[in-house]
């Protein structure tokens, strides 16, 4: 039998932008409900490079210091050509830019979704409840759920990721296939991993990987590269992929390599890497009404910049500060309304230039670090390790901001 419910505010999604969103605003008074399709937290992914903008973020949402004390501070990016056989660059990551001293850290995606979810009041997340439909009504939205219940919300935010329902209603297309994969893999050892506390990066022909440790006793790495037609028809096989990632990284150190041959195969997971382009960026509807799309279901992104959930947790700030303005004033529902809409542009303009400067710097690097041209391949060795550093400091050197509606 249909239910039907009135909302103030719903959060499509669970993942990291929804529970960021959500908690933002929580922190700020207002109450919000998220929808999540699957029946508990999905933790997939194992882990993310959090940078300096992200912590900036964590610490607004009052999560940063749980997630610190998890997690084993990283000092350099150090750069190794396996081409070339030796380490082409190393970069101190803890050095002092614009916004304070720099802070990276490879976070378990588990803790931090756990550490976001655990701040927010029972029965903030709604799950086994999947969008099917959303249908106007009047100055409401109202949601149709797979289990036949109906949702009645004055704001409709999409968080929903790389295949956001949301992000469709708005009116963007299908995210865009960059040609290239991403394997990834986690590893939680009996004893001490032995690893510095660095960011490892190899790069090979047509390929780049790392591996990083997060705590004590757990490694991560990646792989992304480009398959043949041959090795597309074995993505959906962890074991005929790590297979993949040992021959191509036969030339890393034997003492980084082991942690993948360690790893299990159900620990492994293999992605197509997507990105929405940038006329979308520029022209879409990030906004549209009391309706607007944060995190990947806004700008799914390559990941050689490392900041696809960094830039996430910046949406959930600016928009819960923005969106609060809006219930802060008591008034008529035709002007909460409006004061909605005018909130969410608020949003949309100061996220949209920000994210199209990280979505389309992480795609060209994915071209320049992985091509095959001999002219690409000898900028990848020669000239794009010490500058990818320098990049990866300077886009993360940034600060959404506190959260307080006086801004």
């Amino acid at each position: 039998m249909e239910s039907s419910v009135v909302e103030n505010i719903v959060i499509v999604g669970a993942g990291i932008a929804g529970l960021a969103t959500s908690l933002a605003l929580h922190r700020l008074g207002v109450r919000s409900l998220v929808l999540e399709y699957s029946d508990s937290l999905r933790v997939t992914g194992f882990a993310l490079t959090t940078w300096t903008n992200a912590w900036k973020a964590l610490d607004a949402l009052g999560v940063g210091d749980i997630l610190r004390h998890q997690h084993l501070q990283l000092q350099q990016n150090v750069t190794t050509s396996l081409s070339m056989g030796q380490q082409t660059s190393s970069l101190c990551l803890m050095g002092t830019g614009k916004h304070g001293d720099g802070e990276v850290r490879c976070v378990r995606r588990q803790l931090m979704i756990e550490a976001l979810a655990k701040e927010l009041p029972s029965g903030t997340i709604r799950f086994s409840s999947k969008v099917v439909a959303i249908q106007e009504s009047g100055l409401f939205k109202i949601l149709h759920l797979a289990d036949g219940t109906t949702i009645k919300t004055k704001v409709l935010i999409g968080c929903d990721g790389i295949n956001s329902v949301v992000a469709k209603w708005l009116g963007f297309k299908e995210a865009s296939f960059t040609g290239r994969y991403v394997i990834r893999g986690d590893i939680k050892l009996m004893n001490n991993h032995g690893l510095q506390p660095n960011f490892m990066h190899f790069f090979g022909k047509g390929f780049r990987s790392g591996v990083l440790p997060c705590d004590e006793t757990t490694v991560y790495w990646f792989f992304t590269w480009t398959p043949t037609t041959e090795e597309k028809e074995l993505v959906k096989n962890p074991g005929k992929m790590k297979r993949l990632v040992l021959e191509k990284c036969e030339k890393m150190p034997s003492h980084m390599r082991c942690f993948i041959e360690k790893t299990e195969a159900e620990d492994i997971l293999t992605s197509p890497l997507r990105y929405r382009k940038v006329w979308e960026l520029v022209s879409g509807n990030i906004s549209k009404g009391n309706v607007c799309v944060v995190g990947d279901a806004y700008h799914p992104m390559a990941p050689d910049l490392g900041q696809g959930g960094c830039c996430s947790l910046e949406d959930g700030i600016v928009l819960g500060r923005c969106l609060a303005q809006a219930f802060c004033k008591k008034g008529e529902t035709e002007e909460q309304y409006k004061e909605i809409e005018a909130c969410l542009r608020k949003y949309e303009k100061e996220r949209r230039w920000r994210n199209i400067d990280i979505s389309v710097t992480s795609y060209v690097l994915g071209f320049l670090l992985q091509g095959d041209l001999k002219f690409l391949a000898h900028v990848r060795d020669k000239v794009l390790p010490h500058f990818l550093a320098g990049l990866l400091l300077n886009k993360s050197d940034f600060d959404c901001g506190k959260l307080n509606t006086s801004d």
